[in-house]
C-alpha cells in the first residue's frame, strides 16, 4: 500500500508560488492573503476561482431534527450558510471521469 503523502501547509504553498512566479515568499504571502480577504468580502454575492470552484452563500431553511444522545425531535432554526462548489475543471483533474 502507497505512504500517503501529508497535505502541503501555507508556508509550503507560499514557497511553491514565490518560486513559480518568481517573487519573494513575502511578495507571495500578500497576495495570497489579500485572495483570501477578497474571498471573504465577496462570498456573499459569489466568489470564483477559476478553475478551482466557487464560494456561495445560501439560506437554509428551518427543519426538524433528532438530538443523538435522546432522540428526541428538535427545531433547528433557518440559517445563512457558506457552501464551497467545485469546479468541473477541477473534479476531472483529480478524479478523471470515467469513459
Amino acid at each position: 500500500m502507497a505512504k500517503l503523502e501529508k497535505a502541503m501547509t501555507k508556508a509550503q504553498l507560499v514557497a511553491h508560488l514565490a518560486e513559480t512566479a518568481e517573487v519573494t515568499k513575502k511578495q507571495a504571502a500578500a497576495i495570497l492573503e489579500e485572495l483570501a480577504q477578497q474571498a471573504y468580502k465577496q462570498a456573499k454575492l459569489g466568489f470564483t476561482v477559476p478553475g478551482i470552484g466557487k464560494l456561495v452563500m445560501q439560506q437554509r431553511a428551518a427543519r426538524w431534527g433528532r438530538n443523538p444522545q435522546t432522540g428526541e425531535k428538535i427545531k433547528i432554526k433557518a440559517k445563512k450558510v457558506v457552501k464551497f462548489r467545485v469546479a468541473k475543471a477541477c473534479k476531472d483533474a483529480i478524479i478523471p471521469p470515467k469513459k
